[in-house]
């Protein structure tokens, strides 16, 4: 009997034999070989599914990655309302008066005006890395610290399983890698303290980390996956003054997912997950931020009523390590989410977000808010003409 394949995991194992004669140059994984068991119950037909179906058939799937991936690289200039994506981040940079938006995918767009934008462009080179096997980067971000420019992505490597989770999940070897370049164009590349570094465990799923600077000290804030795990978690980890590896002895969780009383159990909430009904509660996308009274919060978002929920919670000691109060309410619902802020070249703020209408694809939205009080505060639609 034929086994079935999340579509994602199709996707990525086609990709991989795209280029074959790269990954050869990778080198072997040095951890034990954990072998793929059975998964928790199929979806049902025409049930809420994010990242993909499961299916039989691949024949001819490499091809048909290979020619979409193609035709979608083309560079090309298109307006904002045409954007397709998850996971919008945008680093406005003041050196050359350019908005730099990446998102999951890993490309990158640019932009005078935050109407039309040029791109995408490949900016990274992770050429002899594992990531090579992964490819396509997950919730991919741009930051600047000190003289360099930081290119924080997730990556998945589905030929590598760091756990099999009976009845549940094939755990992937995910991780946020973290890679640096002079310029926010790039080329960004590898400068960790070996290569293919795993910044977290390599034993957890870890996904959509972003970094945060406190006191002098810089964390990467990350997701451990409610996959792996049931409850997922927001964690962080201390990083080296350079970047390049991890000093923390182990991650420090800041919460769980079921602590905020908006996210709803993805199986009573009907929502399946690579086409598995996999019961468990989500993480996804931290961002920090503070007020300008000095209230440290962080956006990240979850699922509940009305589908993907952005939510917020604050520190009630002002630093990263909490505790970390969830606000009730979700900041915005209506099947958006994975949000940030940034702050225009004539000083405006912007919350940035992903939505999708109904079945619809993923784009990117614009809100105003505000940061004056002791809360952030959801402006209104800043509708793109």
């Amino acid at each position: 009997m034929k086994k079935l394949f999340p579509l994602a995991t199709a996707l990525l194992l086609a990709a991989s034999a795209c280029t074959s004669d790269q990954t050869t140059k990778v080198k072997t994984n040095p951890y034990p070989v954990v072998e793929p068991g059975e998964q928790a119950p199929i979806a049902d037909p025409g049930q809420n599914n994010f990242g993909g179906t499961h299916t039989t058939d691949t024949t001819g799937l490499a091809a048909r990655i290979a020619a979409r991936r193609a035709e979608m690289d083309k560079i090309r200039t298109v307006h904002f309302n045409d954007l397709s994506m998850s996971d919008p981040y945008i680093y406005a940079d003041e050196a050359t008066k350019t908005y730099y938006l990446t998102s999951s995918g890993g490309r990158q767009w640019r932009s005078k005006d935050l109407v039309m934008w040029e791109g995408p462009y490949n900016v990274i080179n992770i050429e002899g890395l594992w990531l090579e096997r992964a490819g396509f980067a997950a919730a991919a971000e741009i930051h600047k610290i000190g003289d360099y420019y930081y290119y924080a992505g997730t990556w998945s490597d589905h030929s590598d399983l760091i756990e099999q989770v009976a009845r549940r999940y094939n755990v992937p070897h995910n991780q946020t890698y973290l890679l640096r370049s002079k310029s926010p164009e790039g080329p960004f590349e590898s400068f960790a303290i070996e290569p293919g570094y795993d910044y977290e465990p390599h034993n957890w799923d870890c996904i959509d980390g972003t970094l945060y600077e406190e006191n002098g000290k810089k964390y990467m804030v990350f997701v451990h996956e409610w996959t792996q795990i049931i409850d997922g978690t927001m964690d962080y980890i201390e990083l080296s003054d350079d970047l390049s590896y991890t000093v923390s002895e182990k991650p420090v969780t800041m919460f769980r997912a079921s602590e905020n009383p908006a996210v709803v159990e993805m199986n009573v909430n009907g929502e399946a997950t690579f086409g598995l009904k996999m019961p468990g509660w989500v993480t996804d996308g931290p961002q920090m931020f503070r007020t300008e009274t000095g209230r440290l919060g962080m956006l990240w978002s979850s699922w509940g009523k009305g589908r993907y929920i952005q939510c917020v919670c604050y520190s009630e000691s002002g630093t990263i390590a909490g505790p970390w109060i969830q606000e009730p309410e979700p900041f915005l619902a209506n099947n958006s989410g994975h949000g940030m802020i940034f702050k225009t070249f004539d000083g405006k703020l912007i919350y940035s977000v992903h939505h999708s209408e109904g079945k619809g694809p993923r784009k990117p939205q614009f809100w105003s808010v505000d940061l004056s009080g002791d809360k952030l505060v959801l402006g209104n639609r800043i509708e793109i003409k």
